[in-house]
């Protein structure tokens, strides 16, 4: 299909851009607003026109919410919404917010009941961010984040869920049925197919309950002995029954990794501390092209910033490391980065 739009058209797109004030993306901005345009002239069914109305409508509603805290690292907490309040999981997603906002994080749920409103009864009011949906058998927000400012209501589950995972950089997964099953194993799909960023997940049970045990079980048992996942990718989650673990393996993801970022064919992998030429060396063994894993071509390097990350001013203090990335084997980059969290 022919997306371009006529010149005159384009021309008073570039206007309307201009007219609204700087993006801080241009090109983009004139790309929403061409895709728009192109969308009317489409001439859609009335479904098809509401729908792209009301999911860009709350999409930037939620951006709104999210972007005064776009600098505080958030993580994301699943769970049943059925989860009663003498029940252990209740006092387990209590636990793991308030420690997890005790060390400066913020905390998004569904704005729920159940594990969602425990979450939010640890973090705290001014720690929470919810993310609710709108259903005609629940009553909207629960009281901890009602009527806040940090508080957006959402009417598709799709855009609901790429608000509780888009600005998150961990995910704690409690117990839960079809929602929180739907939500964690997206969550493992766009971290596996490298559509999300590598973030730390961890499924949290309590101390006797097997739940998460067992869906990992299922996965060992069902999906990798079947050859459906790779056995590597068991390694994108970790199972645990203690808050302190959970907050330990979140923190040790973090403890030289900070982020990275792909140009072309290039994986540009920002970490604190530089590894020596040794290490580096240990890197290229474990991973590199001779190794079949995360490596297409070429060897392990140790890198400044590349001109792309000069121009937009990203993250250039830290140290660097580059390889020619195969665009697959997500659970191995996963591997790659736990051993540069391990280097001394």
């Amino acid at each position: 299909m022919d997306t371009s739009l006529p010149d005159a058209v384009a021309e008073q797109v570039a206007n309307l851009v201009a007219d609204v004030g700087p993006p801080t993306d241009e090109r983009l901005a004139r790309e929403l607003l061409a895709a728009a345009i192109g969308l009317i002239g489409d001439h859609p069914a009335t479904l098809d026109l509401k729908i792209a109305s009301a999911a860009l409508a709350e999409m930037r509603s939620a951006f709104a919410v999210f972007a005064p805290y776009r600098d505080i690292p958030k993580v994301t907490v699943f769970g049943s919404a059925r989860t009663a309040t003498h029940d252990p999981l209740y006092a387990q997603a209590t636990k793991i917010a308030s420690d997890l906002a005790d060390r400066g994080w913020m905390v998004v749920t569904g704005a729920g009941p159940g594990i969602m409103q425990a979450a939010m009864e640890g973090a705290g009011r001014d720690r929470s961010i919810g993310v609710s949906i709108r259903l005609p058998f629940e009553q909207g927000a629960n009281p901890v984040i009602a009527g806040d400012d940090k508080a957006v209501s959402m009417k598709y589950f799709f855009t609901r869920k790429l608000m509780l995972v888009k600005e998150s950089r961990a995910f704690v997964c409690l117990p839960g049925g079809f929602g929180t099953l739907d939500e964690t194993f997206e969550l493992l799909t766009l971290t596996q197919t490298g559509k999300g960023m590598p973030v730390p997940i961890v499924f949290l049970d309590t101390e006797g309950d097997t739940f998460w045990s067992e869906v990992d079980d299922f996965v060992r048992k069902q999906l990798v002995s079947r050859h459906l996942v790779n056995p590597i990718d068991r390694g994108l989650y970790f199972v645990t029954d203690s808050s302190d673990a959970a907050c330990t393996e979140i923190e040790r993801f973090y403890s030289n990794y900070d982020s990275i970022r792909y140009i072309g064919s290039t994986a540009v992998v920002r970490i604190r501390r530089e590894p020596t030429d040794d290490q580096v060396l240990e890197l290229n063994r474990r991973f590199g092209p001779d190794a079949a894993t995360v490596v297409a071509d070429g060897p392990i390097t140790r890198t400044g910033p590349l001109p792309v990350e000069l121009r937009q001013a990203d993250k250039v203090d830290l140290a660097r490391i580059r390889f020619d990335f195969t665009g697959h084997r997500y659970g191995t980059l996963r591997a790659l980065i736990d051993a540069l969290n391990a280097l001394d």
